[in-house]
């Protein structure tokens, strides 16, 4: 019989060993006990895990080719998330385990826990050219070989694909548009672009029958969390794969229980890791790693490179670092002290007259300009002033000097740390704090169907039927006539154009006698 502790989630055996070294006072029922950081990891891998029953279940009872191709895509990204995660709670647990062996150690120096900030990345406009024969693409010769590919991209434990795109030797290139973000991303991130590709073929297999599909549920759930539970709470004896180490994408990692499914498989085509020093507020080219070979049935004829769009916006440069009452003197002018109201943000110290300017974004009355030139230094009690101040000294052209006075030695201080903490975060993002770089947010997802990208047919507008037509232009609907005539205009044009069309394809538009 087994006792839970329902804050900590430890569980120890009544009358067990352990139970006896606990009462005995060897060991602290602490020592076993999960954080809180733990136990939400913990319940982020058992919602990866429903997905990942989900999508199996999905893929087996699915008979649609588009399903099918989104079902295994989900089914690859929760498994890719569930070793991350499975992976970030051993590091954890060995990391707590340090942490109280140092505890533990009498002679643990003094070191310093200054930490970066954290910050927000994004990735968009993914292009990735392709490079077919003369035949296949101009000729237009050969089989048609169709492929469906995504992306997968991952910082850390947070994993986002790409939607799913069809490709033939009709593109020129892939493309994903839409913005992938990232957010509490450490300067030190390493992006991983992955490119998965699946040979698309008219039929199928649908999948289990529908008495496995039935016994599918409960039995692989079962054994799924057991493996879960061993791996966290043997995380330091760890097999497989070592620490630090994951097991290559596309195959089933050890600690994960296979499924034997059938339907589509997605395969790694091609990858690429981008970091810090690939950030720019613009478009460049990176280079791929190809991982298979021509004779494989999902190659694609890839160029070897990637363009994209990376962009970073670390807190340091979008939420207020510190703000506060302050005196204000420029050496231009000793006399001119004024009182503000100034907010330290970016690259600027801005100064305001009254608080509520700052909550109202009026323009500042002066602002001070805090970069990598700057250098800023606490001075001690001036008897003329009678109070602590701060020096502020930019080399930026001319040399322009600034001094601050504080109320209290405690706002000195905390100003202080406040300029050491912004320019070690300004040093640790580099060229990220230039500028404050711009994200778009990706646009709400929609339920849409697979399409193959850049086909004229697909992009072609279609012209409503003649009754939707005769609806819309009956004299009975409350329109104008300015506007009737607009929409009659627009039809008969889209009806001439899609006619022009068909004919140059060889394709017979007559309506029935």
């Amino acid at each position: 019989m087994f006792c839970r502790n329902q804050t900590s989630r430890a569980t120890v055996a009544r009358g067990s060993a352990m139970e006896m070294e606990v009462k005995r006072g060897r060991f602290r029922l602490s020592m076993l006990e999960d954080s809180a950081e733990d136990c939400e990891v913990q319940r982020q891998i058992e919602m990866e895990v429903r997905i990942r029953e989900g999508a199996c279940k999905l893929l087996a009872a699915c008979s649609q080719r588009d399903q099918a191709l989104e079902a295994s895509k989900t089914l690859l990204t929760s498994n890719s998330r569930i070793l991350a995660l499975m992976t970030q709670l051993q590091r954890m647990k060995e990391a707590q385990a340090m942490q109280r062996a140092e505890r533990r150690s009498s002679d643990g120096g003094s070191v310093d826990q200054r930490l970066p900030c954290s910050g927000k990345i994004a990735i968009s406009d993914i292009r990735i050219p392709l490079m077919w024969k003369d035949s296949e693409y101009f000729k237009n010769k050969g089989e048609l070989h169709q492929c469906a590919v995504f992306c997968l991209l991952q910082v850390g434990t947070e994993i986002h694909d790409t939607d799913l795109v069809i490709v033939d030797r009709t593109l020129t290139d892939i493309c994903f548009v839409e913005p992938v973000i990232f957010t509490d991303v450490p300067p030190g991130f390493d992006l991983r672009v992955e490119l998965y590709s699946c040979c698309v073929e008219e039929e199928f297999n649908t999948g289990f029958s529908t008495r496995r599909l039935s016994r599918l549920g409960s039995a692989s759930s079962k054994k799924f969390m057991a493996s879960l539970e061993t791996a966290a709470s043997c995380s330091s004896q760890s097999s497989g794969t070592r620490s630090g180490e994951s097991s290559p994408r596309g195959e089933s990692p050890v600690l994960l229980p296979v499924l034997s499914e059938r339907g589509p498989k997605y395969h790694l085509l091609a990858h690429t890791s981008l970091t810090l020093c690939h950030v720019q507020n613009s478009f460049r080219t990176h280079d791929l790693t190809i991982s298979d070979t021509e004779e494989s049935s999902f190659w694609l004829p890839l160029y070897g490179n990637m363009c994209c769009r990376l962009v970073a916006q670390p807190l340091c440069m979008t939420q207020v670092v510190m703000c506060g009452k302050l005196r204000i003197r420029s050496e231009t002018n000793p006399e001119d002290w004024r009182d503000v109201y100034s907010v330290l943000s970016g690259s600027d110290l801005k100064c305001y007259q009254p608080q509520d300017d700052a909550d109202s974004l009026e323009t500042p009355l002066f602002t001070i300009p805090i970069n990598k030139e700057t250098r800023v230094c606490a001075r001690e009690r001036d008897p003329a002033l009678n109070t602590h101040s701060i020096t502020i000294i930019n080399q930026c052209g001319d040399e322009t000097t600034h001094t601050i006075l504080t109320h209290s030695s405690e706002d000195t201080h905390n100003w202080m740390e406040a300029f050491w903490q912004h320019f070690y975060d300004m040093s640790q993002w580099k060229q990220c704090c230039k500028e404050l770089m711009k994200i778009e947010e990706p646009s709400p997802k929609k339920m849409v169907v697979v399409t193959k990208q850049g086909s004229l047919y697909h992009e072609m507008v279609t012209p409503p039927s003649t009754q939707t037509r005769n609806h819309l232009l009956s004299p009975n609907r409350p329109v104008s006539s300015e506007i009737q005539s607009l929409l009659s205009t627009y039809y008969d044009n889209s009806a001439d154009q899609t006619a022009t069309l068909h004919r140059g394809r060889g394709l017979d538009v007559r309506g029935p006698e």
